[in-house]
């Protein structure tokens, strides 16, 4: 039975995503006008959150993920606050076929990440004097596939015609 070609693919090392850590690598929090940005408004201000992911091979398997997030408030273009966050882990990827390591990377681990920057965006903000900024789940495979239509258009540009 040893010698069956069947046994011994299954034999070898199913692929497997493991994270290793996860830290808080940058945190910015600025609240310029307070105490007077924190009172009472007129209506609700105007909040744009950023979202980007870098990856950063540290080891044969093991790659650092960085997911940074930026919440922007303003209110009648004043500045309410600004919260920058660089959440990030270290995952080991072992086993995996070299065609699946960015999509893993760029989507799955991301998104492994994202909840617990979310919850610390919510509660920088909180602590800041407002309402936690509950951030809306976000859709990785979307930003993966437009990273990688605007990689494919840089190129495309940079070729001399």
């Amino acid at each position: 039975m040893a010698d069956n070609p069947q046994n011994g693919a299954a034999a070898q090392a199913a692929p497997s995503l493991t994270i290793l850590t996860q830290y808080v690598k940058d945190l910015s929090f600025e609240n310029p006008d307070a105490p007077r940005s924190i009172g009472p408004r007129r209506g609700a201000p105007s909040i744009n959150v950023g979202i980007n992911v870098g990856v950063k091979p540290i080891e044969k398997d093991d790659y650092e993920v960085e997911l940074r997030l930026e919440a922007r408030a303003t209110d009648e273009g004043k500045a309410l606050f600004v919260a920058e966050l660089a959440y990030a882990g270290v995952f080991r990827l072992a086993n995996v076929p070299q065609d699946n390591l960015p999509p893993l990377l760029m989507i799955e681990c991301p998104r492994l990440l994202f909840p617990f920057a979310r919850q610390i965006i919510a509660e920088v903000t909180r602590n800041g004097g407002y309402p936690p900024l509950l951030i809306d789940p976000v859709d990785f495979t979307t930003l993966y596939r437009q990273r990688l239509a605007e990689m494919s258009q840089a190129q495309q540009a940079a070729r001399p015609s």
